[in-house]
């Protein structure tokens, strides 16, 4: 079995595959494709208050090539840079820390 970071590297992976093969290029999210990933996998994220001029900005800011789409390293950048801020925020509030079960 699997350990848990493998784990969790593969679910990042497969999760940008299951999004990014819905229209157009399969190897790159759309807007509407990064707008449905944030909806269901980080729900709290990309809540369905999200207003469209957020998404726009979000969307241009990963998309580093400019190409309208976020390809698979804009993508884990993104992810980078929340598990820094999370981290952030545990540091700040040591009680809220997650545990390991």
């Amino acid at each position: 079995m699997a350990c848990p970071l493998e784990q969790a590297m593969a679910l990042m992976v497969t999760t940008f595959h299951k999004y990014s093969a819905k229209e157009g290029d399969k190897y790159k999210l759309s807007k509407a494709e990064l707008k449905e990933l944030l909806n269901k996998e980080l729900p709290v994220f990309g809540s369905k208050q999200t207003s469209e001029a957020s998404l726009q900005k979000l969307m241009s800011n990963l998309d580093c090539n400019s190409d309208n789409e976020v390809d698979f390293q804009e993508y884990v950048t993104f992810l980078a840079c929340m598990a820094m801020m999370c981290n952030e925020f545990f540091q700040d509030l040591p009680d809220k820390m997650p545990r390991r079960k």
